[in-house]
């Protein structure tokens, strides 16, 4: 039995999406399919999200030009980098952080094709200036891509003469952020050290 391109298309694009295989693509295509309230429901969503953009001055997702966070102004002055929105949700969730934050995009990889200047990190410097921001924390991955990109953030700042920081390394090394429990992640944030460049 053959089914409808439609439907194998939807099930190509759900094994596209982080964590789902071909089997979990197909039973959730089925459940789609089957139940229109959730087509409807998935449609809706997805149309919400094509209004989305990036906030204009740390990156990550917005309804607006700037942020919720980025507009807040009892937030602390200082920034946090992180590599992605998902990683500065999972911070914010945990209370413990009152800051700002600059979400990066990605990690420099020369393997992958992934140089410096294809994230966003050339504008931190301005918005260290810009916003009179006290402390910078590096809260990247602890992986070799993650401590390269941590170093090579430092390197462009470290004239501005602020308080440079980094998580403390609870975080196993080659573990990402976003996998993290609350609890290690938490401490990692206020344990925080200098950051070490050698």
């Amino acid at each position: 039995m053959k089914f409808p391109k439609g439907f194998l298309r939807l099930i190509e694009v759900l094994k596209k999406l982080p964590g789902i295989g071909e089997k979990t693509a197909e039973k959730s295509a089925f459940v789609i399919v089957k139940n229109g309230r959730i087509l409807d429901e998935l449609i809706t969503a997805l149309n919400e999200i094509k209004k989305l953009k990036l906030c204009s001055k740390c990156n990550t997702i917005s309804e607006r030009e700037v942020c919720e966070v980025c507009s807040d102004l009892q937030r602390e002055k200082i920034i946090m980098v992180v590599e992605s929105p998902y990683d500065m949700y999972h911070i914010e969730k945990l209370g413990v952080y009152n800051g700002k934050y600059h979400v990066i995009g990605g990690l420099i990889s020369p393997l992958e094709g992934i140089e410096p200047k294809d994230l966003f990190i050339d504008n931190l410097k301005n918005r260290i200036l810009e916003e009179d921001i006290k402390e910078v924390i590096i809260a990247l991955s602890s992986s070799i891509e993650g401590d390269a990109t941590g170093y090579y953030i430092y390197e462009k700042i470290k004239d501005t003469n602020i308080n440079i920081t980094q998580i403390a390394r609870g975080i196993p090394t080659g573990y990402e952020i976003t996998y993290t429990d609350n609890i290690t992640l938490q401490k990692a944030i206020i344990l925080r050290q200098p950051f070490i460049t050698n």
